[in-house]
């Protein structure tokens, strides 16, 4: 079982991608993504893909042209957890 963060993990966490928006609703967090064109978005999403199918911890998503809106949260823990850490760390490698 997945342990979900507590408020002092979160807090870390928003402090180390202050990037990342802290969605309550749901215990996530967001971060939109602007690219040039529709390609390097779609590049981005692709690489972003892989390491998540890696990471067997996959994204909320969604693409309109240029840019990228994700939504990190582990369904299993009901909020945020140590895999969303990690994977927003290795999106943010990607940039």
């Amino acid at each position: 079982m997945v342990q979900k963060f507590d408020d002092d993990a979160r807090t870390a966490l928003l402090a180390r991608f202050p990037s990342w928006t802290h969605e309550t609703t749901r215990d996530a967090i967001t971060r939109r993504f602007t690219f040039a064109d529709f390609a390097q978005a779609f590049g981005f999403m692709a690489s972003v893909a892989i390491i998540a199918e890696k990471m067997d911890h996959h994204p909320e998503w969604s693409n309109v042209y240029n840019r990228v809106d994700i939504l990190l949260t582990t369904h299993d823990a009901d909020g945020l957890s140590e895999r969303d850490a990690k994977l927003a760390e290795a999106i943010e490698a990607l940039l």
